[in-house]
């Protein structure tokens, strides 16, 4: 005889089944609300992270001055644009004429003046000192002093007054051995100053002096000794 199976041991069999069914569905629900507070904890992480990055990359915004360039140079202008070059044989419609009014007139009648030529003159010679070869008097040295002995004269006045000493003469033998520029270098009276000049003037002729084998002017000295006999 087949037994049958009572409707509460139905009910046992798929109470199993439900409850399956049902831990099933609430570890899916607890499984998806774990995972979308993980997505929006992240999300929220994502907009902070965001939020800083576009803090630190903001760069202050600064305001550059406008450049103002120079105007462009004018342009140049070429022989070309100057000048007009005309082909052989045009004639040219433009030229200038030259008025008579224009034209300086010249008086060819009027006197030429005479334009004064001023030569220069030749430089000095240089005056030595001491050369190579001194100016020699005829005779030498003692010649010199016994010329000027015998030849001076005593002032009349200066012997009156009882006037004595030496004058220093100098002058100058130029290149023919004349004596010339005679001048006192140091006097004693105007009296026997003049005197002695008389006498170097009238000395003759001298040697010349010659510096490298050429006649020169050479400067020379001498005392004149003016001395009153007791």
């Amino acid at each position: 005889m087949e037994q049958k199976k009572t409707e509460s041991a139905n009910l046992d069999n798929k109470r199993t089944i439900f409850f399956e069914v049902g831990l099933i569905v609430a570890l899916g629900f607890f499984w998806w609300l774990f995972e979308f507070s993980s997505k929006v904890e992240k999300a929220e992480e994502l907009v902070d992270n965001r939020d800083q990055i576009v803090d630190e990359e903001m760069i202050p915004v600064t305001r550059q001055e406008d450049v103002v360039l120079p105007p462009p140079p004018p342009p140049q202008q070429t022989i070309s644009d100057v000048l007009d070059v005309l082909e052989d044989n045009q004639v040219v419609e433009d030229a200038p004429t030259i008025q008579e009014e224009d034209v300086e007139k010249v008086d060819f009648s009027a006197p030429i003046e005479e334009v004064e030529v001023v030569e220069e003159e030749p430089e000095e010679p240089q005056v030595f000192f001491i050369v190579e070869d001194m100016p020699e008097f005829p005779g030498g040295e003692l010649a010199l002093r016994k010329y000027i002995a015998e030849n001076v004269r005593y002032p009349e006045m200066a012997k009156e007054n009882d006037i004595q000493g030496t004058v220093y003469v100098r002058f100058v033998v130029d290149e023919q051995g004349k004596v010339t520029n005679v001048e006192v270098m140091r006097g004693v009276d105007p009296l026997l100053d003049k005197e002695a000049i008389r006498v170097v003037q009238s000395l003759p002729k001298w040697k010349p002096g010659k510096q490298r084998g050429k006649a020169v002017k050479v400067s020379h000295s001498v005392p004149i000794k003016f001395a009153l006999q007791n």
